[in-house]
């Protein structure tokens, strides 16, 4: 018979889960359009002619160029067609209703359809978009569109390869500026020493739920599992940072505002792992759902939603891939394993009919 504490915790693991699934959906589907790894490297190469507080460069693993205009004076973005399409300035951003890249460019696959008011060659219509002097947008000749790779990739994939010279028209002051950048092929890593690595992590840190709880050993296997948690969870956080700061965040406040924005899921649950593995290392009551809860969000929300680091070669992150896949595969081990040792623990006490409230060695008592 599993005693009433056991059973009530473990409704409320039930319902935690679900309603983190439930909510992080929406969030999943808010950053669909940033790419989680890619095998094709965007860079921009030269403006030319170069303008001064004028920059350009390529975010989000190369999902999104980024433009910021400190010169004083509007500077355009050309369209598709040579019709303007976005406008940054002193006043802010602004995006022109009229042109068809506006449509074109809301999805990476840019496979929106055209508004019937599209039309490169009426008038502009403006509508701000932000009150900065930065946009960010996605560029179709930035990147590789289809599917399946260029044919001279498939015949030789495991080449770093050139796949096109690209040009993003500019316009300031009646003079034509020209963003100059290449697309070259990068060949994917192997990701199966990853996962080695992360099962075997997992393996070890599960193994620690075997220690017989109320013993020296079980204290131990308890506070080394809260640490390794909140390892992970610390892996987390700085994933999650970087991911922003490549996303073209920029000082302190933009990163906070990016990360509540568009992060905030990652974050949360890094922080819920450090707190989860502090809540361990003291041996609070409960430790073991603490672990098993935070350690399955950990793997989930953070591990598993970040897996195509492990198999592509160019990360969202403003670290080296390798950092990336490092980071990864420390917060898969670390999570799943908490998840592991939490249910093996829970599952001793469950059969043992008791739980040791601190998780502490027992003492004989004195007669």
């Amino acid at each position: 018979m599993i005693p009433v504490p056991l059973r009530r915790a473990g409704v409320v693991v039930t319902a935690a889960l679900a309603a983190l699934l439930t909510l992080a959906a929406p969030a999943a589907a808010h950053g669909a359009d940033a790419p989680d790894g890619t095998d094709y490297r965007a860079e921009v190469t030269a403006l030319a002619p170069a303008r001064p507080g004028l920059t350009v460069r390529v975010v989000e693993a190369g999902a999104r160029l980024e433009l910021i205009n400190r010169t004083g004076r509007d500077v355009e973005v050309l369209g598709y067609s040579g019709e303007p399409y976005l406008r940054v300035g002193p006043s802010g951003g602004y995006e022109n209703s009229r042109s068809p890249a506006t449509y074109l460019n809301q999805t990476l696959a840019g496979d929106t359809n055209l508004s019937p008011d599209a039309d490169p060659a009426a008038t502009p219509v403006w509508h701000r978009i932000t009150e900065g002097q930065s946009v960010r947008w996605h560029d179709q000749r930035a990147r590789w569109l289809e599917s399946s790779p260029p044919a001279q990739v498939s015949v030789d994939p495991g080449r770093p390869q050139r796949i096109r010279d690209w040009v993003v028209p500019l316009r300031t002051g009646g003079e034509t500026v020209e963003v100059r950048g290449t697309l070259d092929w990068v060949p994917p890593p192997d990701a199966y020493p990853w996962w080695v690595a992360a099962a075997l992590g997992f393996l070890a840190v599960a193994a620690a739920g075997l220690a017989p709880a109320g013993t020296t050993a079980g204290v131990r296997a308890l506070r080394g599992v809260g640490a390794l948690l909140a390892l992970g969870g610390l892996a987390t956080a700085a994933f999650t940072i970087g991911r922003e700061l490549d996303a073209g965040a920029d000082g302190a406040g933009g990163v906070l505002l990016g990360l509540i924005n568009g992060q905030v899921w990652m974050l949360l649950t890094g922080f819920g792992a450090i707190a989860a593995g502090g809540y361990a290392l003291a041996r609070r009551e409960a430790a073991d759902f603490a672990l098993a809860l935070a350690g399955a969000c950990l793997a989930i929300f953070a591990g598993f939603a970040n897996v195509a680091v492990l198999s592509r070669s160019v990360v969202p992150l403003i670290w080296p891939a390798t950092a990336a896949r490092v980071l990864v595969t420390i917060i898969l081990a670390t999570g799943a394993g908490a998840l592991g040792a939490g249910i093996l623990r829970l599952h001793a006490a469950s059969r043992a009919g008791t739980r040791p409230p601190l998780d502490s060695p027992a003492t004989p008592t004195s007669h």
